[in-house]
């Protein structure tokens, strides 16, 4: 026997139409070089319509890769739904990776068309010429002083608001199949070029849905909800979605990330809900002492686990600690939440402070399982047995896309496979302890250990490098290049960084130099980092 239902689709479009439909004088405010702008729902709802007309106008296939290199924006949320809606598909591009990745995306993904804020078209504009299947850029003027008149042959460049001065408002056409790609986003390219994760309509809806559950992050219409994550990547943890299918007011940050700024939009605009990787969190917490700071109901932070004394100082100093939530990717991104168990209620705040610094309880339809390497078995639910953390649910990838890497990273069973190394308490508490790839995490970013390495040890005096995280004050982990020099050849610290200057991200130097007699080996002979760790545990990097 079956169900007597409506086969109802799961579709983006469902969450466009109940924001134009139920909450169309709620306000979207966008901070910008130029001063704020304001709209509302039903406003941004017009020319997200209109945008879908530019997208036929233009000739952007049935289901085309629609490119966005842009900040969070109200006009960069027009394109969040204009795209999907239209049945294309959105592809956020990651405006930190570098450039060698950015070409190596937009060309997987067969992009038609990129949409760019004139205040980082600096970044884009050399690599045009690399783009094989971009036939349009489209500027959006932020305030940006970059000369975008010529875009290189074989481009055609546009005025956003030009074409949408010029289109006509469309109907959205009806989205039968759920399961119909949406948009996609690609990884932060830790081991190699980064990796496709395309989401569906459903996953997305099912995501959104999440993050309105009371024991999740409990998005609602009352909220005014500051995303300072970016919606270039980790699709804004979904606030974006979430926000426009609840009818909160938005408020977006535009290009300045400082902590001044921030500061002042969580007090001027009466934040209730703000988001952001630690680093952000711990320049706002001095801008916002001795200020008003009383709407605020919760503070989500991800990216890297939470210092315990980052979480602590927000507790003393305006009584609201971090709420601390994990995911990646693949995950769409949010699998975890700190929320507390009433088992925990009581307990006093230093051991509720260390309760809040684990990465918290799986959100209902999220399956996680922790797996000893060694045995294959789920660890027991001790708080102490270390195993490889395993995710599988509705919003979580079960592949990349076009890629044959796809088979690292998932189980026979369809499990994705994190790549962190995790505990779970007996309450189901997920704690992260360690990362079975050796990459560096600062500030919420990937910094790829061998990628560096290789990029050392191209220096003509290098024998070996490796590199390990080393904790840091701010940033959390940062790099430490541990180096042997070739027998007869002399090297500085000072050499070799300025040797790597250009040859990688400036923020992928390491932070010190140490040298060493030799890289330790593992019995099968590659580079034991585990010993590397435990001999540097304790190392102080310089501060400047």
């Amino acid at each position: 026997m079956q169900g007597l239902m409506q086969d109802f689709p799961l579709t983006i479009t469902h969450l466009f139409n109940r924001a134009e439909k139920l909450f169309p004088n709620k306000e979207i405010l966008t901070s910008l070089p130029t001063g704020k702008e304001r709209t509302t729902y039903g406003a941004w709802a017009e020319r997200t319509r209109r945008l879908g007309g530019v997208l036929d106008d233009l000739g952007i296939s049935a289901d085309g890769r629609v490119a966005t290199f842009s900040w969070n924006t109200q006009k960069h949320l027009e394109l969040y739904f204009a795209a999907p809606c239209a049945g294309r598909v959105l592809h956020t591009l990651n405006l930190r990776l570098f450039p060698e990745q950015v070409t190596y995306i937009v060309n997987h993904a067969e992009d038609e068309v990129i949409f760019v804020d004139k205040t980082v078209a600096g970044l884009l504009w050399p690599l045009l010429g690399t783009f094989e299947t971009v036939r349009h850029i489209v500027v959006i003027d932020d305030g940006g002083p970059f000369d975008t008149s010529d875009p290189g042959p074989g481009k055609q460049v546009h005025d956003y608001e030009e074409l949408l001065a010029a289109a006509s408002p469309v109907d959205w056409p009806a989205i039968t199949d759920e399961n119909q790609a949406a948009s996609m986003c690609y990884t932060s390219g830790t081991t190699g070029n980064p990796k496709g994760v395309v989401y569906s309509h459903r996953s997305t809806v099912l995501h959104t849905m999440s993050a309105m559950f009371a024991d999740g992050v409990g998005i609602r219409e009352t909220d005014r909800i500051l995303p300072v994550v970016p919606m270039f990547h980790a699709n804004a943890w979904g606030l974006a979605h979430a926000a426009v299918a609840a009818g909160s007011d938005l408020v977006m940050p535009g290009p300045d990330l400082s902590p001044p700024a921030l500061a002042d939009l969580i007090v001027e605009e009466k934040v209730t809900l703000a988001a952001g990787v630690p680093t952000i969190w711990m320049g706002v917490l001095p801008a916002l002492e001795g200020r008003d700071t009383s709407s605020l109901r919760l503070i989500p932070c991800g990216g890297s686990a939470v210092p315990k004394v980052l979480s602590e100082g927000f507790r003393r100093q305006i009584g609201l600690p971090i709420f601390q939530a994990w995911g990646m990717t693949e995950t769409s991104p949010v699998a975890t939440v700190g929320s507390i168990k009433s088992v925990y209620a009581d307990l006093p705040e230093d051991e509720l402070a260390d309760i809040r610094a684990m990465q918290g309880l799986p959100l209902l339809g999220v399956e996680l399982r922790v797996v000893s390497q060694e045995t294959g078995e789920e660890v027991p639910w001790d708080g102490e047995a270390r195993g490889e953390l395993q995710a599988a649910g509705p919003w979580i990838a079960r592949t990349y896309y076009n890629d044959d890497r796809s088979a690292e990273s998932f189980t026979d069973d369809g499990w994705l496979r994190t790549g962190d190394v995790a505990t779970v308490n007996p309450e189901g508490y997920i704690r992260l302890v360690d990362r079975t790839k050796d990459v560096v995490k600062s500030g919420g970013e990937w910094i790829s250990s061998v990628e560096l390495e290789n990029e050392i040890m191209a220096h003509p005096a290098v024998a070996e490098a490796a590199v390990i995280g080393v904790t840091h004050p701010k940033w959390q982990e940062r790099p430490l290049a541990c180096v042997v020099v070739k027998p007869g050849e002399e090297l500085t610290k000072e050499a070799l960084l300025e040797f790597l200057d250009g040859r990688v991200a400036k923020w992928w130097l390491p932070d010190d130099v140490v040298f060493i007699d030799e890289v330790p080996k593992t019995s099968v002979g590659k580079f034991s980092k585990k010993d590397l760790r435990d001999r540097f545990k304790d190392y102080e990097l310089p501060t400047t």
